[in-house]
Parts: C-alpha cells; sequence; structure tokens
C-alpha cells in the first residue's frame, strides 16, 4: 500500500509521454520511444520490487 504514490507517478508520467510522442513524432519514432519507455520501466519494477 505504500507505493501507490509511485504507481501514480508511473501512470502520470506514461500520460504525458503518450500525448508528447502523439503530437510531435511519426510512427516510428513513437514506435522507438514506447520502446524506450516500456524498457525502462521494466528495469525500473525490477530493481525496486525483485
Amino acid at each position: 500500500m505504500g507505493n501507490i504514490g509511485y504507481y501514480i507517478f508511473v501512470l502520470v508520467a506514461l500520460m504525458v509521454a503518450f500525448l508528447v510522442v502523439k503530437k510531435v513524432a511519426s510512427c516510428m519514432i513513437k514506435s522507438v520511444v514506447l520502446l524506450v519507455l516500456i524498457v525502462a520501466l521494466a528495469v525500473i519494477y525490477y530493481l525496486y520490487f525483485m
């Protein structure tokens, strides 16, 4: 229950990143940025919760 702030932060970061990528980038750049975000979140999850 103590990590609710962390999850809220991750959700807000994903929404902001999605909106920025949607406004600025082409399809190829969107795919690369989304992949980088997924990898970064997976690394953060692994480091903090494993």
